[in-house]
C-alpha cells in the first residue's frame, strides 16, 4: 500500500473478497471525488471491518457514487496482543465523539455504555453514531478492525460478566492504590471501568472490591471521565504489549 493509498481509506459495509468491484455509498463517495479529488485509476484502501485490508483501483466515478475493485487482501498487525473492554458511562455532547476516536486509536476491542446509580441515563442512546464515529476513527488510525460499541450494562452486569482469570480488571477510583506498572495477569486481556462525573458510589465500590477487580488511583488531579478512560486504556496498552510473547531475533 503507498503512502497516497494509505490516506484514501475506504470503508465497506459488506464482507470484500479480491477482485470484488464495490459502489461507495454517498459518504465514502462525498469524501473521495469532493475532498481528496480522486478519479478514475487512483489507487485507494478498502477495508471491511474484518481484519483485511484491500489495495483498491477506481474504475469510475460519478455524482454521489464511485466504482472500485478490490485487489488482494492485506492483514497489517495493528491490533492489542490481547483485547481491551472498556466500560464507562458516558459524557454529553462532543465528548462522546472525543472518547470513541481515541478508544479507536488505542486499540479498545468493545466500548461498553454503563449504567450506574448516578449516571445520566439519556447519554446510552445513540449506537448508530457511536458507530458512525468508529467507522471515521478507524479510516484515520488504520485499524481494520471495528471497535465493537456494546449494548448498555448496569454496573451488577458488567461486574459480573464473564472474564479470563488472567485478565487485568480495573476500576478508576480517586484515593485508593497507584496504578502499578505491572505485566500480572495481563495474558487475558483487560477489562476497564470508569463511572459517571459524580463518581461511583460506596455500595458500588464495594461490589466492584468484593467481586475481585482492582481499585486505581490515576494521579492528585481530578480527571474527566472520557480523560480517565484514555489514561486507563493507554496504560492497559502498554502492559499487554510487555507481556506479549516477543519473536525471536
Amino acid at each position: 500500500m503507498t503512502d497516497r493509498a494509505a490516506g484514501r481509506r475506504c470503508y465497506a459495509s459488506a464482507p470484500l473478497q479480491a477482485g470484488d468491484e464495490v459502489r461507495l455509498g454517498e459518504s465514502e463517495a462525498h469524501h473521495l471525488v469532493h475532498v481528496l479529488r480522486v478519479q478514475a485509476g487512483a489507487v485507494v484502501t478498502l477495508f471491511d471491518g474484518s481484519g483485511a485490508e484491500f489495495p483498491g483501483e477506481v474504475l469510475e466515478v460519478r455524482r454521489g457514487t464511485v466504482l472500485v475493485r478490490a485487489g488482494a487482501p492485506q492483514r497489517p498487525c495493528r491490533e492489542l496482543p490481547a483485547p481491551l473492554h472498556l466500560a464507562i458511562c458516558l459524557p454529553k455532547g462532543d465528548r462522546q465523539r472525543w472518547l470513541v476516536e481515541k478508544a479507536v486509536e488505542l486499540g479498545v476491542a468493545t466500548l461498553t455504555p454503563l449504567v450506574t446509580q448516578r449516571a445520566d441515563r439519556s447519554s446510552v442512546r445513540g449506537a448508530d453514531k457511536l458507530a458512525r464515529y468508529v467507522v471515521e476513527a478507524s479510516k484515520q488510525c488504520g485499524r481494520n478492525v471495528l471497535m465493537e460499541i456494546a449494548p448498555p450494562q448496569t454496573w451488577p452486569e458488567w461486574l459480573a460478566a464473564p472474564q479470563s482469570p488472567a485478565a487485568m480488571r480495573w476500576v478508576a477510583h480517586p484515593g485508593s492504590e497507584p496504578l502499578g506498572m505491572t505485566a500480572a495477569a495481563a495474558a487475558g486481556g483487560g477489562w476497564l471501568s470508569v463511572g459517571p462525573e459524580g463518581g461511583l458510589t460506596d455500595a458500588e465500590i464495594e461490589a466492584a472490591r468484593a467481586a475481585g477487580w482492582q481499585l486505581v488511583d490515576l494521579g492528585p488531579r481530578m480527571l474527566r471521565i472520557e480523560t480517565a478512560a484514555v489514561v486507563l486504556a493507554a496504560l492497559a496498552g502498554v502492559v499487554l504489549a510487555r507481556a506479549a510473547p516477543r519473536e525471536a531475533d
